[in-house]
């Protein structure tokens, strides 16, 4: 029993340090307000470098099966990438980041402006603000037009922060001949 007692206590606080800290970490001083940073890892050896060149292309091409869903996962942690860049010092001239939206699954749907994603679905499309708050950030937003003909979006349709592109695959490689490296899906 009394390890029990001895151990609520620790963890009680470090869930409110940690608590305290992302808050207090998503300040609107940050890159991309209301989003927080990595926390803190003492004795971390591999950091963000303010003197390199962040070329990063990140895919997204599956996140839920429902379009309708609350926020994409992927957006919320670039995001805080993002501000874990800008609280490390790198400055947004080095932050490169492009969003690819590829494959044809429902979710890809999130590249829709808000009136059209509101006609097919009856509701906000709730990725517009996070989407916006990150390209104010300097992250660029692309769509794979294979994806876009796919689901039936007419071009026209597609929120203007976001940028139509011939093929996620064409993208991809000119990308990474660019010096971008590929992460997500």
């Amino acid at each position: 029993m009394k390890p029990v007692a001895f151990a609520f206590p620790v963890l009680v606080g470090l869930a409110l340090v940690t608590a305290a800290s992302d808050s207090a970490l998503a300040g609107d001083d940050l890159a991309v307000p209301g989003y927080a940073v990595a926390v803190d890892v003492p004795g971390a050896h591999e950091l963000p470098d303010p003197t390199l060149d962040y070329k990063i292309a990140w895919g997204i091409g599956q996140g839920a099966e429902d379009p309708t869903m609350e926020i994409n996962p992927s957006l919320p942690t670039i995001a805080r990438y993002v501000n874990t860049l800008a609280k490390w010092g790198v400055p947004k001239e080095k932050r490169h980041i492009i969003v690819m939206f590829h494959q044809r699954s429902p979710d890809f749907d999130i590249v829709m402006s808000n009136q059209a994603f509101k006609t097919k679905y009856g509701k906000d499309n709730p990725n517009i603000a996070l989407i916006s708050a990150l390209k104010n950030a300097g992250v660029e937003f692309r769509a794979c037009g294979q994806a876009v003909v796919g689901r039936k979006i007419d071009v026209k349709d597609v929120n203007p922060d976001i940028q139509v592109d011939l093929w996620a695959m064409t993208s991809f490689m000119n990308l990474q001949m660019k010096g971008f490296v590929r992460t997500g899906n």
